[in-house]
């Protein structure tokens, strides 16, 4: 078959001067200027895509909702597999509630599609996000101490290898590839569907406490240890205590468009029963003054926001996570938000915690709080006003434990292999020297097959 032809086969294509291209060469935080944006409609599509590029040696990038901080669902001079016709869902079996979802598919879409079903999956936080992208780098979600990450639900994948295979990776079949799929990332093959046992959910309660700023913060909660880093403290004490079924978030935003300093606490309870919920969120309204109370009863699929970026904004983001989280942690992550940086501070253990850290790619099992820090760049600003704002953070870093690759902005191959442990890194690289020894799939965070021998120049991570 000639290389022609395989296009031909691959589905929608676009190139550089068409209608929709320059549309279709872009993602939330990149815009590139591929050579080919081809838009497979089903697996054999995507292996004849892998086919043509592979003749003509165009690097590959692959999108499913292009949220990529990173900007890896683009690339300049290559070719973009663009999973969105894939995006079919399916309840397979009502009893049993396993869901097949395409890898294109946006998490807005299935929370609509199984909302009808009382049924739901643990996904993230914004509904145009991709399913394909967001699953394979964990899925840290509002559910996340009641169901665990979006990965933890994930009984088996459909994947087109390197090589226009079409394998099912299960507990039996590739098992050790449905092993590196949980938290590894896109490095081993284009996955076009993934099957999930959804969580019997309808309503939940969700919305953000917002704290007031004219008195000192924390001091209800804190007495004289009041201040930022008190009403940290006080968030961490609370969040070890709370039902599972709660998942917060502490949130702290600096003066930014025009816009006050904000704290609020952004939360959900997993279930429609007001009174449980009452109670659980009772103590953190106590944590501090309250300016506005925002929690209600919705839709799950109400608490999948969509926010949209002002044209030609830009993000710096670090993340990381602790085992714990005491005094000294607490006023460095302070510190962040002094110098301009937000931050958010999320919940984990419960569900999430009770997973053994081998059994999935993403390893973090014994961490009890996600950070995410991050800065807003208007359009012309120099990098060095992130620079300031994120002066601190290597401080802060150096006394946590790995990071979440799905928030990775530009990463080395170093930093990639510091946000795992090493056995999972050297494990996953073998996993990637068995499906794509050529390392085909490296616009992402990338794993090379020769990954292990860089295990010595990553840098370490604290507790």
């Amino acid at each position: 078959m000639s290389s022609h032809d395989a296009l031909a086969m691959a589905g929608e294509v676009l190139a550089p001067g068409q209608d929709g291209y320059d549309e279709a060469a872009a993602t939330v935080f990149a815009i590139g200027t591929p050579d080919l944006v081809v838009r497979p409609r089903d697996p054999s599509g995507v292996a004849a895509a892998l086919r043509y590029a592979a003749h003509r040696g165009l690097p590959v990038s692959v999108r499913s909702g292009g949220h990529s901080p990173a900007g890896h669902g683009t690339n300049d001079g290559g070719m973009v597999i663009d999973l969105r016709h894939l995006r079919a869902v399916r309840v397979l079996d009502r009893d049993t509630r396993l869901v097949r979802v395409g890898a294109g598919a946006t998490w807005g879409e299935v929370a609509a599609a199984l909302r009808p079903h009382g049924l739901a999956l643990t996904s993230g936080d914004t509904a145009s996000v991709g399913v394909g992208g967001l699953t394979l780098a964990g899925g840290i979600g509002w559910m996340v101490r009641r169901y665990g990450l979006a990965i933890d639900a994930v009984t088996a994948a459909d994947v087109v290898t390197a090589d226009g295979q079409l394998v099912r990776a299960d507990a039996t079949e590739h098992p050790d590839l449905l092993w590196a799929l949980r938290g590894g990332g896109g490095n081993f093959g284009v996955v076009v569907s993934l099957d999930f046992t959804a969580q019997p959910v309808g309503a939940v309660h969700y919305g953000a406490i917002a704290y007031r700023l004219d008195t000192p913060l924390g001091t209800a909660a804190c007495g004289a240890a009041g201040g930022l880093p008190g009403l940290i403290r006080a968030w961490r004490d609370l969040m070890r205590a709370s039902d599972e079924s709660l998942t917060t978030a502490l949130a702290l935003i600096p003066p930014m468009m025009g816009r006050p300093s904000m704290v609020m606490l952004r939360c959900c309870y997993a279930s429609a029963d007001a009174a449980a919920a009452t109670a659980a969120l009772a103590p953190f309204r106590g944590l501090a003054p309250v300016a506005a109370d925002e929690v209600r009863v919705v839709p799950y699929a109400g608490v999948l926001d969509e926010t949209r970026m002002p044209p030609g904004m830009r993000v710096q983001m670090r993340n990381a996570f602790f085992r714990q989280l005491d005094n000294e942690r607490a006023a460095a992550i302070a510190g962040l938000f002094r110098d301009g940086a937000a931050v958010e501070l999320r919940s984990l253990g419960g569900a999430f915690g009770r997973v053994p850290a081998d059994a999935t790619a993403f390893a973090h099992r014994d961490a009890s709080v996600f950070l995410v820090a991050g800065t807003m760049l208007p359009p012309g600003a120099p990098d060095e006003a992130a620079d300031k704002a994120l002066a601190t953070w290597p401080a802060v870093a150096a006394q946590a434990s790995g990071a979440y690759t799905g928030f990775f902005g530009q990463a080395t191959d170093a930093e990639v292999a510091a946000a795992y442990p090493a056995a999972t890194y050297k494990r996953l690289a073998a996993v990637k020297r068995r499906y794509d020894p050529d390392n085909v799939f490296r616009r992402n965070h990338n794993i090379r097959p020769e990954g292990a021998d860089l295990l010595s120049t990553a840098p370490s991570a604290g507790a």
